[in-house]
């Protein structure tokens, strides 16, 4: 079964689309590390809060990511943008439209 993972962010105000840019450009390198669903997400009433969806073979590979140099450079350069609030909700993926079947 997949490792699924929905988080959430709040930027310090005018810094939201720089942190996304940031998280964009770290999507590029995910998918080799064992990633199927990387989702960034903004709400158009909401100027601070950064969503991120993420589906990945498991726990294990998602954890290992976060080990990568480019994914501490990204989360190095993306924190001082930050304001320390973050929501997470780990869970089992049953299935699902655009997802792998094995």
């Amino acid at each position: 079964m997949k490792y699924g993972y929905f988080g959430s962010m709040k930027a310090r105000p005018g810094q939201r689309d720089q942190v996304v840019k940031i998280l964009l450009r770290a999507s590029e390198g995910v998918r080799a590390a064992g990633c199927h669903l990387y989702v960034i997400g903004v709400a158009d009433d909401d100027d601070q809060t950064i969503w991120v969806n993420e589906v990945w073979d498991s726990k294990e590979h998602h954890d290992a990511s976060l080990q990568l140099p480019e994914t501490r450079a990204a989360i190095g350069e993306a924190m001082p943008m930050l304001t320390g609030e973050f929501t997470s909700r780990e869970f089992a993926v049953v299935g699902g439209l655009g997802l792998p079947t094995e």
